[in-house]
């Protein structure tokens, strides 16, 4: 099973085209089905936090005063993050922070970012929605007591992770899932999955 970093942000809104920035960071590195490193800390911004997204991570305006600086943050994440294959759910959201963050301290990401949200949605067709702790709840997963934090949401993004590709791998007789499989499999229609991995299954 491939090493490869989850990455998860909290952040002040949506966008980083909008002026929003990072509030919190975190990262855990997966090796062969285990959590072996985790890596978290808030990064100051110097950005406002809206009442709204006090209340729903718990991460307030004073906390973040005292947080390191990002370009601290950010080059203490790429160190440590290096250049193992990245994961997060819901990807576009969380690679558009990594990306607008790393700019500011003269970096840029190489490796490729697989979505576990669009991966689940291929293989757990029949959950109830495809949000996080949806997901967690459904397939009976280690879930943190807080959601919305990024080294909690992390976490839980890296235990469905290692749920997906043992269930791929056992489901299809695939001797391994490599992550650019994974990358091409979240963008394939649903009718073409079982065709993608039979033939996949040959070549591995």
């Amino acid at each position: 099973m491939d090493t490869v970093a989850v990455i998860d942000f909290e952040t002040t809104g949506m966008s980083p085209n909008l002026g929003d920035r990072a509030t919190e960071v975190a990262a855990v590195i997966v090796e062969n089905g285990r959590i072996i490193d985790r890596y978290q800390s808030l990064m100051n911004t110097g950005a406002y936090i809206p009442a709204f997204i006090e209340e729903l991570t718990g991460i307030s305006n004073a906390m973040i005063r005292k947080a390191p600086p990002a370009k601290q943050v950010m080059s203490e994440l790429a160190r440590f993050v290096g250049d193992a294959p990245l994961v997060a759910h819901n990807a576009a959201f969380d690679s558009r922070f990594l990306d607008a963050e790393l700019s500011r301290i003269a970096h840029q990401r190489q490796q490729k970012f697989a979505c576990s949200m669009l991966l689940a949605r291929r293989i757990y067709p029949a959950a109830p929605d495809h949000k996080l702790g949806t997901l967690v709840r459904f397939l009976d997963l280690p879930s943190a007591a807080r959601h919305h934090r990024a080294l909690a949401d992390a976490e839980m993004t890296a235990h469905l992770w290692v749920k997906m590709l043992s269930e791929l791998k056992n489901q299809h007789g695939l001797s391994a899932a490599p992550h650019e499989l994974l990358c091409a499999l979240q963008k394939l229609p649903k009718a073409k999955i079982a065709g993608y991995l039979e033939k996949a299954g040959r070549s591995l």
